[in-house]
């Protein structure tokens, strides 16, 4: 077993044993009117996924905010309150930082600032100004540098990530935030002690499915495709043995010439090794990272 995948086992498993489900002391609890008021009635949808719906919320102070159903907590306001408090002392540049809760009808997250949307919306969406190369590998960088943060330096390390251009989130700073983690599953549910779903096994392939995505995520910040059903087209070219030939023709023309060739090349090496690393993840996420830095000249 990988001495990575073993280390956060033994940190998931001792911090599941020390943590205490009670009252959410250091987390804002809002208003579960105020709450559907700022998203409409909850109908400004911004993702949907089987951990339940994420909306856009523009409260009266004027803060937009991304608000996120906790589905897979209805049955158990105990395991609600622990994810709140988990996700509560996460602190890292690139990840959407929790605000606070709220409890009714649906349990809620309340999360910062997403001024800017979200990265898919950039890519629909004509009017907004495209992203530029330099802006392009730094979210790549970006994501890299907060999955390491989340799996070594997260106490626990997290069990639940899901990378997609939808749940990329940019702030005012134009920022790239991840905003789709947790202490979940891949089955989507709470881990217990002890519990089948917490193997090893299974520990490794959620390892892997990460990496995987931020393959998918990669690929998609070079061609300018938001790929939500699993980058299926996305994974045939860059695995294709026609690539070189074909790198040009699957450039996203909101770039025109305004890109690095070298760098172009790297950056799709990067995303084959994580595309590469679904089924057998050989790299862990510090040394993809690592790689990602010496690959493209973005300091981190």
């Amino acid at each position: 077993m990988d001495p990575v995948i073993r280390k956060l086992r033994f940190r998931l498993l001792a911090w599941l044993h020390r943590s205490r489900s009670g009252p959410i002391s250091f987390m804002k609890k809002f208003s579960y009117k105020d709450v559907k008021r700022a998203t409409d009635g909850f109908h400004r949808i911004i993702y949907s996924n089987s951990r339940g719906a994420a909306y856009k919320a523009k409260f009266e102070g004027g803060e937009v905010a991304l608000v996120k159903e906790a589905r897979a907590f209805d049955e158990g306001i105990d395991n609600f309150y622990r994810e709140v408090q988990f996700l509560g002392r996460l602190h890292h540049r690139h990840l959407l930082a929790l605000r606070g809760f709220s409890t009714g009808h649906k349990r809620l997250l309340v999360f910062d600032n997403i001024e800017n949307g979200s990265l898919k919306e950039h890519f629909n969406d004509p009017l907004r100004t495209p992203l530029n190369w330099k802006a392009r590998l730094q979210i790549a960088v970006g994501v890299a540098a907060a999955l390491e943060y989340l799996l070594l330096f997260s106490n626990p390390p997290v069990y639940h990530v899901s990378i997609s251009s939808s749940n990329i989130m940019f702030d005012e700073n134009f920022t790239a935030k991840l905003s789709d983690v947790g202490l979940l599953s891949s089955v989507g549910t709470y881990v217990e002690m002890p519990h089948p779903s917490c193997s090893e096994e299974c520990l490794e392939q959620e390892c892997g499915n990460i990496i995987f995505q931020l393959g998918v995520l990669i690929l998609e910040l070079i061609t300018g495709q938001s790929s939500e059903q699993g980058g299926t087209d996305l994974i045939q070219w860059v695995q294709g043995s026609r690539l070189s030939s074909s790198i040009h023709m699957m450039i996203d023309p909101d770039l025109g010439n305004n890109y690095d060739s070298r760098e172009l090349k790297k950056l799709l090496s990067v995303a084959r090794l994580c595309i590469k690393s679904k089924n057998n993840p050989k790299f862990p996420i510090p040394q993809v990272f690592r790689y990602l830095q010496k690959k493209v000249d973005i300091p981190y």
